[in-house]
C-alpha cells in the first residue's frame, strides 16, 4: 500500500511540474527571468526581501522571547494577560495600516518596514514561549531545585529545551508570515519582491508578478524546512523521541 501511495505522490508531483513548465512558458515567465537585464535586477530584490525579513525576523524573535520568558516568571505571571494582549494588538491591525502607521514616524525606506514587520511578528513568538514554558512539568522544576540548580540554570537547562518544541512552532508561523507580509514594504520604498508583484498587477503584466509570488513561495517552503531543521539542532534527541 505505501509503494502504491509512493508511486501516485510521484506522478502527481511529475504532473504537477509539467503543467507549472508550460504555465511558465506560455506566461512568457521563461523569457522574462532568462532576460540579461532583468535576472540582475530579480536578484537584487530577493537579497532585498531576505534582508528586511532577516532583520525583523532577528527583533521578533529577541523581544517575544524575552517578554515570553519574563512573563513566566513568578512576579511577572499576574502581568501575562494584558501583556500579552497588548502583543497581540500588533497583529488585530491590518498590515497595511501597520506599515501606514510605521511610515508617519520613521519616514519611508527599510526602517518603517523592519519595525512594522517586527510589530507584526512578536505575538507568535512570545505567546508560544510562554505556553511552551507554563507547560513544562513542576515535577522537573522541582527535580532541579532539588539537585541545587539555581533559577538561571533551571531555565536554559530545563524549561527552555522542554518548550523548545512548542517555541519553534511560534518561530515558524511568524516566520512565514513575515515572508509572506514583507511583499507589501514595496509600498512604503523599502524595496523587496512586491516591487514584481505590485507592478505586475498595475502593468497587467502576468510574467513579472509570477517572478516576485514564485521565489517569495518557495522562500517560505525552504524557511519551512529550515524552522524543521532547526528542531533537530535545537530539541534534545530524547525528546524528539519522546514526542
Amino acid at each position: 500500500m505505501k509503494l502504491l501511495f509512493a508511486k501516485i505522490y510521484r506522478l502527481i508531483l511529475m504532473a504537477i511540474i509539467l503543467f507549472a513548465g508550460v504555465m511558465a512558458e506560455r506566461t512568457g515567465l521563461i523569457e522574462y527571468l532568462s532576460d540579461p537585464y532583468e535576472y540582475p535586477v530579480i536578484i537584487e530584490l530577493i537579497l532585498q526581501h531576505i534582508h528586511i525579513v532577516a532583520l525583523s525576523m532577528a527583533f521578533a524573535a529577541a523581544i517575544g522571547l524575552a517578554a515570553g520568558i519574563i512573563l513566566t516568571r513568578r512576579r511577572f505571571r499576574k502581568f501575562a494577560g494584558i501583556c500579552m494582549y497588548i502583543i497581540g494588538l500588533g497583529q488585530t491591525i491590518p498590515s497595511l495600516a501597520v506599515l501606514a502607521l510605521a511610515m508617519s514616524f520613521l519616514g519611508i525606506g527599510t526602517k518603517p518596514a523592519v519595525f512594522a514587520l517586527t510589530i507584526y511578528s512578536i505575538l507568535p513568538i512570545a505567546r508560544n514561549t510562554l505556553a511552551g514554558i507554563m507547560a513544562v512539568p513542576p515535577s522537573l522544576i522541582d527535580a532541579g531545585k532539588g539537585m541545587g540548580m539555581t533559577p538561571l540554570k533551571i531555565l536554559f537547562e530545563v524549561e527552555l529545551p522542554n518548550a523548545m518544541q512548542v517555541i519553534l512552532t511560534g518561530f515558524r508561523i511568524a516566520l512565514i508570515i513575515n515572508i509572506g507580509t514583507a511583499a507589501l514594504s514595496y509600498l512604503i520604498g523599502a524595496g523587496g519582491l512586491g516591487d514584481l508583484i505590485f507592478t505586475g498587477i498595475s502593468l497587467m503584466q502576468t510574467e513579472k508578478l509570477l517572478a516576485g509570488a514564485i521565489p517569495i513561495t518557495l522562500m517560505a517552503l525552504f524557511a519551512d524546512f529550515l524552522s524543521e531543521l532547526l528542531g533537530f539542532l535545537l530539541i534534545s534527541k530524547g525528546l524528539r523521541i519522546s514526542k
